[in-house]
Parts: C-alpha cells; structure tokens; sequence
C-alpha cells in the first residue's frame, strides 16, 4: 500500500509540474505568435510555409495560429493573417506567391487589364520553357511555355493587396494572344485589340513592336490597319 501510495503522489507531483510549465508555456507561445502575426503583416499579410519558416517562426506556432483561426489557409502551404479586409484577386495573389516566377498572360491578363468580355475561368501563367509544372491544386491553372524574349519583354509589376503581380503589359498580352489564337480563340484576339485601340493612351508601335517579338507582326497588321 506504501508503494502504491508513493507512486500516486509521484504521478501527482509529475502532473503539477507539466501544469506548471504549460502555464509557463503559454506565454511564450502568445508570444512568439504576436512576433509571426507582425512578421506576415511586414510581408503583406501572407507568406508560403517555407518563408514562415525560414524568417524564424516555428512550425509549431503555424499550427496554434491556424487552430486557433489567427491564420487562414488560401491554398497549400499558403497563409494569410485572419482579420484583414478580403483579397480583391485571390486567385492572383495566389498564383503571384505561389508560382513566383510565372507571369499572368492571355486570358487572365487580358482581364487584368479590362480588354475582353471574357471571365477566365482558369489562372493563365506563363513560364520559362524547361521549368519544371508547378503544383498547384487551386486556384485551377493552365500554363503556357514562352522562350526568349517572348517570355522576358514587356513584363509588368503591379500590386494586389500589397503583394507584386507579374502580368505582360496590354500591348504584349495582345501580341500573345495572336500567337497563341488557335488555342484560346481568334475571336479573343480581335476583341482585345479592338477594345485596346477604343482607349484613349494607344501605343501601335509598341503594339507592333511585341508582334514582332511574338513573330505575329504580318499577322496583326492588317486587323490593326482596319481597325484604325
């Protein structure tokens, strides 16, 4: 009885001291995720799993603040801070930190800018051909492979809910557009460079100048010529 008596009060004394150092722990644990939630606010209020990790915050930490609704999911790997105002493009700012190295183009691009009616239903991203597919299970994408110049010119950085967008200028997405106009549709084509040339800033040579680049020139010019 002795025996089993100690064993109770030990049982009971190691259970104090795990409570005491969980109420010690908690602190901490607030703490550090006070410092995760000011590190993503710096970083615009999202970062990837791997960029938490390597700026310093514990995986550990990552799991509290998403049990505890401090972070929401947006994707794979992919966190933003809870309590900020909605994304006005998820799907882009998404695709921006997820596939960093794509660019928006085509359709996407095309929406991007205002120049056509259609509603992309897919994430249009172009990237350097010999890169490996990115894997990304949402938002749907669907990537096209340029080469060259054709993949580096006429690239824009804009910002999204203050993450950088990379997305070809207007002239550009056209010209690509006219490149790649049996897979998304002549008719697509003609209706951006239409609503293009209805603005009011129009550039037709550097319009022809990413033709060129696009190698869609003779192609684009005679559209272009009876719709000036």
């Amino acid at each position: 009885m002795a025996a089993n008596g100690m064993k109770y009060q030990q049982i009971v004394i190691n259970a104090g001291i795990l409570i005491h150092r969980h109420a010690r722990m908690r602190p901490l644990e607030q703490n550090r995720a006070g410092q995760a939630r000011r590190l993503f606010r710096r970083k615009g209020g999202i970062l990837r799993t791997r960029d938490a990790l390597r700026l310093g915050v514990r995986p550990r930490t990552l799991y509290r603040m998403r049990r505890t609704g401090d972070l929401e999911e947006l994707g794979r790997g992919l966190y933003r801070v809870s309590g900020l105002p909605k994304l006005s493009n998820p799907d882009l700012v998404t695709i921006a930190l997820k596939v960093p190295r794509g660019v928006i183009c085509l359709v996407s691009a095309l929406a991007f800018h205002e120049i056509t009616t259609q509603v992309p239903h897919q994430v249009y991203v172009s990237l350097p051909r010999g890169t490996e597919p990115p894997r990304v299970p949402f938002p749907p994408t669907r990537i096209f492979w340029f080469t060259g110049p054709a993949f580096t010119q006429g690239v824009e950085v804009h910002k999204i809910d203050g993450i950088p967008i990379r997305v070809y200028s207007p002239e550009k997405t056209i010209a690509d557009c006219f490149k790649y106009r049996n897979r998304i549709g002549r008719d697509v084509a003609l209706e951006a460079l239409r609503l293009y040339l209805q603005r009011r800033n129009i550039n037709t040579e550097e319009l022809l100048r990413r033709a060129a680049v696009c190698r869609v020139k003779r192609v684009m010019r005679p559209y272009l010529e009876a719709l000036l």
